[in-house]
């Protein structure tokens, strides 16, 4: 009986650990043509852009935003180069962002809630890519 109390205990200790948040910052720069993505760990900047230059693209894809906001899942990415300064990332579209046309940025949290209540309430899915949508126009 005192094992199943322990296990209770040591259960419900490692539910209310909350991960640190992490939050990620957007602005325009270089004349609105490019984007300057802040708030990641310079350490984990450094291993994402020593791994391959496609990583980028699979956690900060870039996206125009449709008028019709239900298709905003359909859009194909931006293409662009990323560049790594310091613990700054620079992306350049490859054509100019329009002027008045609003994009979005959808920053892939792929460590996902570590946080069981998170599950409980319904705001998580096991399986499901957890990702927060920036918007922002030039």
């Amino acid at each position: 009986m005192k094992k199943f109390w322990l296990l209770i205990i040591c259960v419900c200790l490692g539910c209310t650990a909350n991960p640190p948040k992490t939050t990620v910052n957007i602005s325009l720069v270089n004349n609105n043509q490019s984007l300057k993505i802040t708030g990641i760990e310079s350490v984990i900047m450094h291993d994402i852009n020593r791994d391959t230059i496609n990583a980028w693209q699979s956690l900060f894809a870039i996206y125009r935003l449709p008028a019709d906001t239900d298709m905003k899942d359909y859009q194909p990415i931006q293409p662009g180069q990323y560049q790594l300064k310091d613990s700054i990332l620079i992306f350049t579209p490859d054509t100019p962002f329009t002027k008045q046309q609003s994009y979005f940025v959808r920053y892939y949290n792929y460590a996902g809630n570590k946080n069981i209540w998170d599950y409980i309430k319904g705001n998580a899915r096991i399986g499901k890519l957890h990702f927060i949508d920036l918007i922002f126009k030039p």
